[in-house]
C-alpha cells in the first residue's frame, strides 16, 4: 500500500463504480487510480511505450450498491435482515460478476493489445506494454519522483468504456510503487533468537523492584514474565466457553515451517488443551515471492504466525484454526488470501495482524479490500485488524494518521491495552497501551530523563479519508469524528485487548541461536498483533455462546453494547496515579554475556492519543468484561 492518495467518500467508499468523466463523456472514471504523489512537479516525463505493465482489473459485480446495502443489513442487530447470511455460492450468484460482464471486460482489454494472463471471480490479470495500457485505460503513464526513487503512474485518472456499463470496480498496478504490508507487532529480529531477562513478576505486582529507583513516587513492579491463556481467559471472561465448533482463520504472509511443533509444545508447557488432530490446518499458496530481507523478509513473519496461532488457542482452546498464508507481503497476495477465505467460507472469524499507514493506502486498493470485506459480511464473516503499534504515527512518519486496512468501515479495528492480572488470575485494571522508556543511570540511583522517550503504543485516531460509518454516530465524540472535516470520519479503534509487550503474552517458537542451533524457546511479546487474535478468540467464545450462529461483521453489535457493563472502560490512570514497570533486558537479546539493560516503562503514554472515560482513540469502546461473551447467549 505505497501510494499516497485519499480514499474518497460516497461511491468509491462503498465499492460503487463512479460516473462519467466530464472531459471524457464515453468513459467511466476509475476514481483514485492517479496517486497523489504523481504531481506535475514530480513528473519526469512519459514512460517508454515498450515498458511492461502488469495490472489487475477488478469486477464491480452485478449489484455493487446492493452488496453494500445487504452487508449493512445482515450485520445490524436493529435490522430485520440481521443474521440472514448467504452462502458463498449464493453471495457470488447475487453479487458476483456475470459471465457476460467478465467476457466484456476481457474483450475490451484484449482489443487494446493487452494479454489476459488469469481470471478469478474477483478480477482479471493482464500484461502488456505501456502503449497498450494507455489505450485501454484512457490515460498517459509517466515517471514520477517519489522520495529518492522514481515510479510509473497515470498522469490522469484511469477510465473504462461506458459500454461496459460499470462492470469495472477499479484497476491496480498502473502505478508500480511497492504496495505492501508489514506485520504489526513487537517481534524479535528475523530468524534470530530472542529471550527476556529477569527478574520478572509472575502476575502483576508480584515482584517489586525494591532496589531500583522510584517512579511516580513509589516502588514499581518488574514486568510480568508473560501472561498465559489461563490468565487471559480469566481477564476477558471466558467462563466455561472454549470456542468449540467455531473456526477462526488467521492471515499473514508465508508460513512457519515449525508451527505445528511449536504450537503443540507451547500448549503442553502452559496447561492449554492439546491440539487435536486436524484442529490446526493451513491453506498455502503453491509458490512464495518477494521473500528477501530487502523486500518482505519471509522469516520475519514466522513469529507473527506463531503468536497469532498460540494466542487464539490459548483463549479459545477448542476452536478450529485455519492459517491462510499469503504468497508475499504485497497487497495483491494478501487480498488473495482474504478472498480465499470468503470464496470458500473457510471461517466465520478472521484475525489479521498486519497493515500499513493510511498515507500509503490508495483508493483502488481500498475499493478491492472493501469489496472482499462486504462479501464476507453477507456470508457472516467478520474481519479483525490490528490498529498498529506506533500510536498516532507522528514519531514514525512525521504525520498524524491511522493504519490501514484497520481504517476500513467494514472491519473491526482492534486497539491495545496494558493489562494487569493479579494473584489468582484476578483482573485488576487496564490502561491504554503507550510506552515511554527511561534507562537506569550509571550509578543506579535514578532514571535518566524520566519518564523518557516514546517507544510504541496502540494505533488510533481519525481517518483522513474514510467517512464516519453509521454505527459510530452517537458513540464517538465529535472532537474525534470531526477532527479532519465537519462531516465526520471513521475513528479507530473499535475495541481493544492486551497489547503492551511490557504486560505481554508468552509465546514459544523454534529460533536460530548465535551458535547456529535451532531450538524451541519462549519469550514475552506484545503489539496489537497480540490484541487482534485475542479479540478474535473472544469472538469465537461469543459465537459458541450464540449457539454457534455466526456473529459476522461485529461492529454494529459492538457499538450497540457501548456504555454497558460488558466493557472495561479503559483509561490511562485506572488507579488514580501514573503507572510504570521495571524491565531488564539482555543487551544482545539472548543472554547475559553482553550485559544487562535496565529501564522503566511508563504505561498509558500513547503519543498524542489518550485513553479516557467513554469511547477513545486508543481503546475504542473498551475491552471485554466477564459479561461480554455471555451477552451473546441465545435465549
Amino acid at each position: 500500500m505505497a501510494a499516497t492518495l485519499p480514499l474518497l467518500a460516497g461511491a468509491l467508499a462503498l465499492g460503487i463504480p463512479t460516473a462519467h468523466a466530464a472531459d471524457n463523456p464515453n468513459r467511466d472514471t476509475l476514481v483514485g487510480t492517479k496517486p497523489a504523489w504523481a504531481t506535475a512537479k514530480a513528473d519526469k516525463g512519459a514512460a517508454s511505450d515498450g515498458s511492461k505493465v502488469s495490472v489487475r482489473v477488478y469486477f464491480a459485480g452485478r449489484d455493487a450498491a446492493g452488496l453494500a446495502e445487504y452487508a449493512k443489513a445482515v450485520s445490524d442487530p436493529a435490522s430485520a435482515s440481521y443474521g440472514k447470511y448467504l452462502s458463498a455460492k449464493q453471495s457470488q450468484q447475487r453479487f458476483g460478476a456475470t459471465k457476460a460482464q467478465v467476457a466484456a471486460v476481457k474483450s475490451w482489454l484484449k482489443s487494446a493489445g493487452l494479454k489476459v494472463t488469469g481470471t478469478t471471480q474477483h478480477y482479471v490479470t493482464v500484461t502488456g506494454d505501456v502503449a497498450a495500457a494507455e489505450k485501454a485505460f484512457g490515460t498517459q503513464l509517466h515517471n514520477y519522483a517519489k522520495g529518492s526513487k522514481t515510479y510509473r503512474a497515470p498522469s490522469k485518472t484511469a477510465s473504462a468504456p461506458d459500454s461496459l456499463h460499470g462492470a469495472v470496480l477499479t484497476v491496480t498496478g498502473l502505478d508500480n510503487a511497492p504496495h505492501m504490508a508489514t506485520h504489526s507487532d513487537q517481534l524479535p529480529g528475523p530468524g534470530a533468537a530472542f529471550k527476556n531477562s529477569g527478574p520478572f513478576s509472575s502476575y502483576y505486582g508480584s515482584n517489586i523492584a525494591s532496589t531500583l529507583p522510584d517512579a511516580y513516587g513509589t516502588k514499581i513492579p518488574y514486568a510480568v514474565k508473560g501472561y498465559t491463556g489461563k490468565q487471559l481467559r480469566a481477564a476477558y471472561g471466558a467462563g466455561s466457553y472454549t470456542g468449540k465448533g467455531v473456526r477462526v482463520a488467521i492471515t499473514d504472509a508465508y508460513a512457519s515451517p515449525t508451527i505445528a511443533f511449536d504450537a503443540q509444545t507451547y500448549a503442553k508447557k502452559h496447561g492449554d488443551a492439546a491440539w487435536k488432530t486436524s484442529q490446526l490446518s493451513q491453506s498455502l499458496p503453491k509458490n512464495y515471492t518477494h521473500t528477501g530481507a530487502d523486500e518482505c523478509d519471509a522469516s520475519g513473519w514466522y513469529g507473527e504466525e506463531t503468536l497469532d496461532v498460540e494466542a487464539v488457542h490459548a483463549v479459545a482452546p477448542d476452536a478450529n484454526v485455519t492459517y491462510v498464508g499469503a504468497a508475499s507481503c504485497m497487497d495483491d497476495d494478501l487480498l488473495d488470501s482474504l478472498s480465499k477465505i470468503v470464496d470458500k467460507h473457510l471461517a466465520d472469524i478472521v484475525s489479521n495482524s498486519w497493515g500499513d499507514i493510511e498515507a500509503n493506502q490508495t483508493p483502488d486498493l481500498a475499493a478491492a479490500y472493501d469489496q472482499v470485506f462486504q462479501l464476507g459480511a453477507v456470508e457472516g464473516i467478520g474481519f479483525y485488524f490490528s490498529s498498529g503499534d506506533n500510536g498516532d504515527e507522528v514519531a514514525n512518519t512525521g504525520t498524524k494518521q491511522v493504519d490501514t486496512p484497520a481504517n476500513s468501515a467494514w472491519v473491526t479495528a482492534v486497539g491495545g491495552t496494558s493489562l494487569a492480572v493479579g494473584k489468582g488470575d484476578k483482573y485488576l485494571w487496564e490502561t491504554g497501551w503507550g510506552t515511554e522508556k527511561a534507562s537506569l543511570s550509571a550509578d543506579g540511583k535514578s532514571w535518566k530523563d524520566f519518564p523518557g522517550a516514546y517507544t510504541s503504543g496502540a494505533g488510533g485516531g481519525t481517518s483522513k479519508t474514510v467517512p464516519a460509518p453509521y454505527y459510530q454516530k452517537g458513540v464517538v465524540p465529535d472532537a474525534l469524528a470531526k477532527a479532519n472535516n465537519a462531516a465526520g470520519n471513521r475513528v479507530v479503534p473499535d475495541i481493544s485487548a492486551i497489547a503492551d509487550p511490557n504486560t505481554g503474552f508468552k509465546v514459544g517458537q523454534t529460533q536460530t541461536f548465535p551458535d547456529g542451533s535451532e531450538k524451541y524457546s519462549e519469550y514475552r511479546i506484545g503489539g496489537t498483533s497480540l490484541a487482534a487474535p485475542v479479540i478474535a478468540a473472544v469472538q469465537a467464545l461469543a459465537q459458541q455462546a450464540h449457539g454457534g450462529k455466526a456473529i459476522g461483521f461485529a461492529n454494529p453489535s459492538i457499538y450497540s453494547k457501548y456504555g454497558s457493563k460488558l466493557y472495561h472502560d479503559v483509561t490511562d490512570t485506572p488507579t488514580g496515579t501514573e503507572l510504570a514497570v521495571a524491565r531488564v533486558d539482555f543487551a544482545n537479546g539472548v543472554d547475559a554475556s553482553g550485559g544487562l539493560l535496565t529501564s522503566v516503562r511508563s504505561l498509558g503514554k500513547d503519543s498524542s492519543l489518550k485513553a479516557v472515560k467513554g469511547y477513545d482513540d486508543v481503546t475504542g469502546v473498551g475491552s471485554p468484561t466477564t459479561g461480554y461473551v455471555e451477552s451473546y447467549r441465545r435465549h
